[in-house]
């Protein structure tokens, strides 16, 4: 699988962060608040019928407001729907990134 992390790093200031947050999100040195919404996305997105009320308590507890859950989810949801289309019309990579996502 090939991560996209050009908006990754465009939105943090730590290019070692986002290469953990690539390699495996469950790893990386984020905060619990970080952790608990990388969860709930990674949920969202592997197995979307589970998600629930009990999902977003947890996000509430974590100190996420209902706008943010609210953004979160949508973001989420807009880059599965995208990246579905992408991958069902063999869409490739822009030129300018490389297979890391990186700019060339």
């Amino acid at each position: 699988m090939r991560a996209h992390l050009h908006d990754l790093r465009s939105e943090i200031d730590d290019t070692e962060l986002a290469d953990q947050i690539a390699a495996d999100w469950r790893t990386a040195a984020v905060d619990p608040a970080t952790a608990a919404l990388l969860r709930y996305a990674d949920k969202l997105t592997r197995s979307p019928a589970l998600c629930g009320p009990d999902d977003i308590a947890v996000l509430r507890r974590n100190g996420w407001d209902d706008r943010a859950i609210t953004d979160a989810t949508q973001v989420c949801a807009y880059f599965n729907y995208i990246n579905r289309i992408a991958d069902g019309l063999g869409v490739e990579f822009e030129a300018w990134l490389d297979d890391g996502g990186r700019t060339r």
